[in-house]
Formats: C-alpha cells, sequence, structure tokens
C-alpha cells in the first residue's frame, strides 16, 4: 500500500492534476468560441440595424447550443476524389492548434499551465503551424475551390507572420525576455500601446489578417471562391474548422492583450481598478480586442488580393523592420536597460 501512494504522490496525481488544469482552460476556451459566434451576430446586427438570434431560448441565448447539436448530428459527406486521410485530419489538426497555444497563456499572476522562458517563440511556432491544416484541406477536397483557398491562405499568413515578428521583437527589446508573465509584469508602469502605438496597430491589423478574419478573409471568399479551402467540408469536420479559426480569434486578442495591453494589470494601481481580480482585467481586454474584430467585420469592405500583398509586404513589413532598429537604436543610445517585471 505504501508502494501504491508513493506511485500515486510521484506520477499519477502530478498527472491528473495537470489534466484537470487543462479541462479548466479548455471548457472556457469552447464556451468562449460558442457565445463569440452569437456575440458576433448580435453585434453586426446591431450595427446593421437588424436584431441578430433572438429565436431560441431567451434573447436567442442558447442559439449556439442548436447550432452545435446541428452540425454534431447531421452526416459528414466525404467527397468521392477527395484523400479521405488528409480530408479528416485537416480540421482536427487546425483545432488542435488552436488548442495547444493556450497552455503558455497567463490569465492572472501565477495562473498559467506551462510558464516557460520562451513563451512567445512557442505562439510564435503554434500560430505559423495553423497554416498546414488549410492547406491540407485545401488539397485533399480534390477541389479547384479549396485549392484556390488553401494557397490563398498559405501566401497571406506568410505575408503577415513577418511583420507580426518584427513587431514581436520590439516588445521584447524593451523586455529582455520571452516570458509573456516577464512581459506583463513590465507593463506596471506604462502599457506598451503607448510607446509603441504603430507596432499595437500593426500587430492587431496581423492578427486579424493571420485569423483570415474580414477585411483579410481571402481565402473564404464566398463571392469568388464560394467559402474557399472550407467548400467540402460539412457536419464536425466543418465544425472543426469554425471553432479553430474563433479560438484563434480569442488566443490572437489574448496575446494583444500580454503584448501591448498590460495583460491583467489594471489601467490605473489605485482603488477601486486594484481590487477588481486580475483574471477580470484580462477577460474585459481580450472582449474589447474581439468587439474591434466584430466592428471591422461589420465596417469595411473586402480588400482586394493585390492590396492584401502590397499592405502586409509594401506597408508593415519595411514599417516594423525600421521600428527594430529605431527602438533598439534608442535603448542603446540612452542607455535604457531592459524593464524587468
Amino acid at each position: 500500500m505504501a508502494e501504491f501512494w508513493e506511485f500515486w504522490d510521484a506520477y499519477l496525481w502530478p498527472t491528473l492534476w495537470i489534466i484537470i488544469k487543462i479541462v479548466v482552460i479548455v471548457m472556457p476556451v469552447l464556451l468562449g468560441v460558442a457565445y463569440l459566434t452569437y456575440a458576433e451576430r448580435k453585434v453586426i446586427g446591431a450595427m446593421h440595424l437588424r436584431k441578430g438570434p433572438n429565436v431560441v431560448g431567451p434573447f436567442g441565448l442558447l442559439q449556439p447550443i442548436a447550432d452545435g447539436l446541428k452540425l454534431f448530428l447531421k452526416e459528414t459527406v466525404i467527397p468521392t476524389g477527395a484523400n479521405r486521410g488528409v480530408f479528416i485530419i485537416a480540421p482536427c489538426l487546425t483545432f488542435i492548434l488552436a488548442l495547444i497555444g493556450w497552455a503558455v497563456i497567463p490569465f492572472s499572476e501565477g495562473y498559467v499551465l506551462a510558464d516557460i522562458n520562451v513563451g512567445v517563440l512557442y505562439l510564435f511556432a503554434v500560430s505559423s503551424l495553423g497554416v498546414y491544416g488549410i492547406l491540407m484541406a485545401g488539397w485533399a477536397s480534390n477541389s479547384k475551390y479549396a485549392f484556390l483557398g488553401g494557397l490563398r491562405s498559405a501566401a497571406q499568413m506568410v505575408s503577415y507572420e513577418v511583420s507580426m515578428g518584427f513587431v514581436i521583437i520590439t516588445v521584447l527589446l524593451c523586455v529582455g525576455s520571452l516570458n509573456l508573465t516577464d512581459i506583463v509584469m513590465a507593463q506596471k508602469t506604462v502599457w506598451f500601446v503607448i510607446p509603441l502605438l504603430p507596432m499595437a496597430v500593426i500587430f492587431f491589423v496581423s492578427t486579424v489578417a493571420e485569423t483570415n478574419r474580414h477585411p483579410f478573409d481571402l481565402p473564404e471568399a464566398e463571392a469568388e471562391l464560394v467559402s474557399g479551402f472550407n467548400v467540402e467540408y460539412s457536419a464536425m469536420t466543418f465544425a472543426l474548422f469554425f471553432l479553430g479559426e474563433y479560438a484563434n480569434m480569442i488566443l490572437m486578442a489574448s496575446m494583444t492583450t500580454i503584448l501591448f495591453l498590460g495583460g491583467w494589470l489594471p489601467p490605473f494601481d489605485i482603488a477601486p481598478f486594484n481590487w477588481i481580480p486580475g483574471g477580470i482585467w484580462f477577460a474585459l481586454k481580450v472582449a474589447f480586442v474581439l468587439f474591434l474584430f466584430l466592428w471591422i467585420r461589420a465596417t469595411f469592405p473586402r480588400y482586394r488580393y493585390d492590396q492584401l500583398m502590397r499592405l502586409g509586404w509594401k506597408v508593415f513589413l519595411p514599417i516594423s523592420l525600421a521600428a527594430v532598429a529605431v527602438v533598439a537604436g534608442v535603448l542603446v543610445a540612452f542607455d535604457l536597460a531592459p524593464v524587468q517585471g
């Protein structure tokens, strides 16, 4: 019996505790994804002077549950000419990659699954892998529209990841650490959105493009590509793409909050602001960034593909590259040490 308890303390309980923490993170994320779709339809409906979902449940609050059940109960149709294995793996890969990024996100001080010292590098690697699911879906569907959507997505994500990387480097130069908790704690005096405002704008616009959201939703353009890379998908395979896209939106909003909006830190370290728990501040900031995603969708027309590429390569890339040089130069010229939290 003593051997069992030793085994429990050494192996079983740590493993069980990690699984519990994963469930505690994943379940709210999935719930947030479901109700982000509801919020999107309500916000855009209000901006278009419509009501949005208002039938299923009070104020339409059960609409995401009804949509999920509908997709879960529908038949998964696989096209005759499709590569069945890759066709099924693609949405699973997209969904899994959208979830594993949450491992390093600090929701409040001490509340993080894996507080690793290369959190930024981990997130950048995970977001870069997301293009493979879309490419696999476009190729495996054996459809010209899906294939064009996959190619567009690959080119778009590569274009905007470069400028995103340079923007992140400007933040890392100011902090001197790749740890996300350190980045948040370095913003105790001032949030980085104030001294690095142009970089914050470029990063936010790049996250919109990275998640294939309007007005950069060229890979899914309904007008010319009939929904693009996921045109042949139905039921739960389509739902996994849908969940992955919205989970990525929340993840990118969290990254924006951590890098530029002070994470869980209140705007002013005085009462009553510092009475509110850090997790609440984090959630409010993420909700604000997500509202900007929805506001942009309701406001702007879709870019042409050449405009999309021009913005990424001829505008954002030179500005972000110059910003790295300017920030590094200012830090060296004035002998400013990185702001460790």
